[in-house]
């Protein structure tokens, strides 16, 4: 099985792109957003999954190890297949997304494009009751290494990389005073969408205030 690939652009198209390594150009289907900061001849960096059916064998191409884990994630939810995980994804990184199902929020689920309101409602209420992903070299909802496709001084890509960090942190910090996972991630979710550019101590503050009603 494909975990990672490395290579160069060779071309791409609307739903997919050829990734040259050493000579052999591998076809990956990418979402929207993942495939815009693709060039031809520019190197590429790629975590994969691989999916195997009786008549075919797919490859899915994402930046980061938390979007290819988040990608099988939301697979467990009936109902959703490549597709409606990619558009997810196109819509809602890993922290969003994460923060989305905590607060139960199906209207941003439901912006990604083919995605109507009972799959919004069957993602958030389905992944609400689970354990957030926990893929390869990240832990609990996403990844501390957020890595950029092409360009690796990425400004969007370094906010997006501290914003995570912030998140998980204070989520820790709650768990360690002795609140549950579910109540945690809802008030850190909650905190952040208060004030978006808060850092750890001030994410933690808001959602000390929101836990204590």
């Amino acid at each position: 099985m494909i975990g990672k690939l490395r290579g160069a652009v060779a071309a791409t198209s609307e739903d997919a792109a050829i990734i040259d390594v050493g000579g052999v150009g591998y076809l990956v289907q990418a979402g929207v957003r993942t495939l815009a900061k693709l060039a031809p001849n520019e190197a590429a960096e790629l975590w994969i999954e691989t999916q195997v059916r009786e008549d075919s064998i797919k490859l899915y191409g994402f930046p980061s190890e938390a979007e290819r884990a988040w990608f099988a994630h939301l697979q467990t939810v009936q109902g959703v297949g490549a597709r409606v995980a990619l558009a997810i994804l196109d819509v809602l990184a890993p922290g969003p997304l994460a923060d989305a199902i905590a607060l139960e929020d199906k209207t941003a689920v439901s912006r990604a494009h083919g995605v109507g309101p009972k799959v919004a409602q069957r993602v958030v209420t389905e992944l609400k009751t689970k354990a957030p992903p926990k893929g390869f070299g990240f832990k609990g909802a996403v990844s501390r290494d957020s890595i950029t496709i092409s360009k690796s001084g990425d400004k969007s890509a370094k906010e997006s990389d501290g914003q995570d960090a912030a998140r998980r942190d204070a989520i820790s910090a709650l768990l360690n005073l002795g609140f549950g996972d579910g109540d945690a991630a809802r008030a850190v979710a909650a905190a952040i969408r208060a004030e978006p550019d808060a850092k750890t101590p001030a994410i933690i503050r808001v959602a000390l205030k929101e836990l204590q009603g």
